[in-house]
């Protein structure tokens, strides 16, 4: 049974357990609903959460750990003598994964029947052509014992599929009949009820900081192995970036770093000029009637996919800054440069300071307007000294959200400033940042055993550190500045 028809498989038993539930409760009362502790519903939910989140939980925990298990399992069959050379035991299980795809693709086109697989071993090269004729192709030289592996590790994640189809209807029934079971008057369905979903809002919120937690210890780890492989020094001092993937590469983070924060400056010096006066004159100037229309239209800016930006950024505004600026000055002939890209995520990102600056603004008192303009101030006084001191803690967290926001950008930066890692102050060369890097590093079937793809996980951390600090440092002048009032 697969993993989809399981979970309608116990929603429908938790369904059932809720219809069952309900109508025992009103029952045991012969339909005087006064005498329940609780409403009839509140029964049907009980049972149903009892019916649906014990197996749910189970089902989950279990898809966690058996990938895990079974592959430190199989592991454990490949011996030292079953690596070819210059190759390493990730690489091949990396095969016996693939090879384990293939075949269950193999006998779900009818390709195969399940006595066939076996006996495919003895003729490997027919077992290749076999697997790349459904889309399977091997890393390396896979030998008998790579296969042997792979239909063990199959085996055994299909015998654990069933036990783990059987253990969760187990609990579904479980919890089906023990919901009944629980049903009588005096019974504090509502209570339970609330308990387990309160339960499940407190596992809800656990989620965000757990998978922040494993985002951090999965970058955490693979920059540790980075740097036993290559040296840290080297990887924070060196300005040349130059992996080369057979050795003596050159992995410095400072033209990348350098690109990021050039391409994001200048993205913030379009944005926040522009997005800032757009909300003042929103939050200040505008009509209602105005201000309907044209906040939507601007908002509308952050809904165009990124690929679209960078679109625009190839075919239109590189070839104009390459013909109106670069070549009639004398200091670029590419269409690709970080003025380019740092134009268009400067107009990709205005909404995140028009928007919040907008809303912002309008929510520093109106008394405060009014004693000023009662004062003899002017409408633009008003805003200088009143308005806007009021709401800068606001607006720099605004501002350092859309830096945040273009320090993560990537589609953009591929398409408008190219992939050359350099430090140069030309605005009009091509340049590259951290994350078209990363992306770059890891592009293509690759296994994390070398220093060229284990650097993607030391510039990931990076990035994350700095893009964190710019938020750390966004709540802090918002909470050291912040202005409440009643």
């Amino acid at each position: 049974m697969t993993n989809g028809n399981l979970i309608l498989l116990v929603l429908a038993l938790a369904a059932l357990a809720f219809v069952l539930a309900r109508r025992r409760a009103v029952a045991s009362v012969a339909g005087d609903t006064r005498k329940l502790h609780s409403l009839p519903g509140h029964h049907g939910q009980a049972a149903f959460l009892l019916a649906a989140v014990p197996a749910f939980a189970t089902m989950a925990l279990w898809l966690l750990l058996q990938p895990v298990l079974i592959d430190a399992r199989v592991r454990g069959m490949i011996e030292t003598a079953d690596v070819p050379a210059g190759s390493t035991a990730d690489l091949v299980m990396a095969d016996v994964r693939r090879i384990g795809e293939g075949l269950d693709r193999l006998v779900a086109t009818g390709a195969s029947h399940e006595d066939a697989l076996a006996a495919l071993r003895a003729d490997i090269g027919g077992l290749r052509a076999r697997l790349a004729g459904v889309g399977v192709a091997l890393g390396g030289d896979a030998g008998p014992q790579v296969f042997d592996a792979a239909l063990a590790r199959r085996d055994m994640a299909r015998t654990g599929q069933r036990a783990m189809t059987g253990a969760v209807l187990v609990l579904a029934l479980a919890g089906l009949a023990y919901g009944l079971f629980r049903v009588r008057p005096e019974f504090r369905a509502r209570n339970v009820s609330e308990s387990i979903i309160l339960g499940l809002l407190i596992g809800s919120s656990l989620i965000a900081i757990l998978t922040t937690a494993g985002i951090v210890a999965s970058l955490l780890f693979e920059t540790l192995h980075f740097f036993r492989l290559y040296p840290a020094s080297k990887f924070f001092l060196s300005t040349v970036w130059n992996p080369q993937f057979r050795g003596g590469s050159d992995l410095g983070i400072w033209p990348l770093l350098w690109g990021t924060l050039y391409v994001s400056l200048i993205a913030l010096l379009v944005a926040v000029p522009v997005g800032l006066m757009a909300a003042i004159y929103l939050s200040e100037y505008a009509s209602a009637r105005a201000r309907a229309w044209i906040k939507p239209a601007i908002e509308l800016l952050a809904g165009i996919p990124t690929i679209v930006y960078g679109l625009f950024a190839l075919v239109t505004v590189g070839p104009l800054l390459r013909d109106w600026f670069a070549q009639p000055l004398g200091i670029g002939t590419s269409s690709s440069s970080v003025m380019t890209a740092g134009l268009v995520m400067g107009i990709m990102v205005i909404p995140f300071v028009s928007s919040l600056s907008d809303d912002i603004m309008n929510a520093v008192p109106q008394a405060l307007r009014d004693g000023s303009l009662g004062l003899g101030a002017t409408q633009s006084e008003t805003v200088r000294k009143v308005v806007l001191p009021a709401a800068l803690p606001g607006i720099v967290g605004a501002i350092l959200l859309a830096a945040s926001r273009a320090i993560g950008e990537t589609m953009i930066v591929v398409m408008g400033a190219g992939a050359a890692a350099k430090l140069s102050l030309n605005p009009f060369e091509a340049m590259t940042t951290v994350t078209v890097k990363i992306v770059s590093q890891l592009t293509g079937d690759t296994e994390f055993a070398s220093p060229e793809t284990l650097v993607a996980f030391a510039l990931g951390l990076t990035l994350f550190t700095v893009t964190l600090a710019l938020n750390v440092l966004a709540l802090w002048i918002v909470r050291r500045y912040r202005e409440q009032y009643e």
